[in-house]
């Protein structure tokens, strides 16, 4: 959308997930990527083929635990990916059968671990962390889904109003995501200093844990989630994994 061919289409904003839905939410933006979750709540059409998720490790989505994971009553939650906290109720409750009080908290582990059983570390600062090098019990929330349902997880979606999402949007969408997969080296070399993280995690986080091009069975494991996801939400849980 800034170096390739859509240069120009769009008027762009950069927020994370959970402010591009309420944007959508209150009219202020047309498209956005929005935490998957956020489609129990509002009635969008999803961009076709293009989002986030994992089928396997995700990497970025850390559950740390002081504590066997059966033994967590507070959980510490980054609450900036509210599909990880969706996750994280839902795992929790039916890997583990573990209900849990949330209480969100900046993602510093050490104080996080200070108040709660574990603590949930999402993205940038979950990547700063070296999980195998941790005194605790770590779990990758990605690996832990695909383990449990034998299906991928999406994180997020593209998505906006119905009248919005048009033929054209959809085509320019997916040539971005496309042009983007085929510049990875250029991405890495750009972004790893700015983050300052290693080269190499970035290049494998973008190419073995994060997937950008959805088909069937990314779909199928959103519907599940999405099921997964309002039942945990009104305390129901009649979905089998």
């Amino acid at each position: 959308m800034l170096h390739g061919p859509q240069r120009g289409l769009f008027d762009l904003d950069f927020q994370i997930p959970a402010v591009c839905a309420d944007h959508l939410a209150a009219g202020r933006a047309d498209i956005g990527i929005i935490p998957s979750f956020e489609l129990t709540r509002q009635n969008l059409e999803i961009v076709p083929g293009t989002g986030i998720a994992c089928h396997g490790p995700v990497r970025s989505i850390l559950l740390i635990s002081q504590k066997p994971a059966t033994e967590i009553r507070r959980l510490a939650v980054d609450s900036s990916s509210r599909t990880s906290v969706a996750l994280a109720r839902v795992l929790l409750a039916r890997r583990y059968g573990v209900t849990a009080e949330f209480v969100p908290h900046p993602p510093d582990l050490q104080p996080m671990l200070r108040i709660a059983d574990a603590a949930l570390i999402i993205g940038d600062p979950a990547l700063d962390l070296e999980p195998s090098s941790l005194p605790y019990e770590v779990h990758d929330l990605g690996a832990e889904w695909v383990e449990t349902t034998g299906l991928p997880m999406v994180f997020a979606v593209w998505a906006g109003r119905k009248e919005v999402i048009t033929p054209e949007v959809v085509e320019a969408f997916q040539q971005s995501c496309r042009y983007g997969r085929e510049r990875i080296e250029e991405i890495v070399e750009s972004e790893a200093p700015r983050r300052k993280l290693a080269p190499e995690l970035v290049r494998q986080y973008l190419t073995g844990h994060i997937v950008h091009e959805l088909g069937p069975a990314d779909y199928e494991g959103l519907k599940l989630f999405l099921s997964c996801a309002s039942e945990a939400l009104i305390g129901r849980t009649q979905t089998v994994l």
